[in-house]
């Protein structure tokens, strides 16, 4: 079993993952989505997130964008980062377990909203 964590806003991947509205949890086994569940963004406060979601046994992450920090925790907890995610967060999960969603990494450094992307 694999679980899987998307940052969403509106079912679709979210562009900050700090700032989403809520996380969809995807089950998975043998390469298939089993369920899912939706639980909202218990409010964006440092390396707090990805902690958050560990301890709900999520195994990846994705998300549109992300900062260093969290990934860092995400890294430390042994749950892969995919960023550089757009469109449907089913459709992204689905890509995921085809192989064929890989990760830009593309970390958040400088853009608009400089430090709340989790750093």
């Amino acid at each position: 079993m694999m679980r899987i964590a998307v940052a969403s806003d509106n079912e679709m991947v979210t562009e900050h993952f700090g700032h989403c509205e809520r996380f969809i949890l995807f089950d998975a086994e043998n390469d298939k989505v089993e369920k899912s569940e939706t639980i909202a963004n218990p409010g964006h406060r440092p390396g707090f997130l990805p902690n958050f979601l560990a301890d709900r046994g999520v195994n990846v992450i994705i998300s549109g964008g992300m900062g260093g920090g969290a990934v860092d925790i995400f890294n430390q907890r042994n749950i892969e980062v995919i960023v550089g995610a757009k469109g449907n967060a089913r459709d992204a999960v689905e890509a995921y377990l085809k192989g064929s969603l890989k990760s830009t990494g593309t970390i958040c450094h400088q853009h608009q909203h400089h430090g709340e992307c989790g750093e």
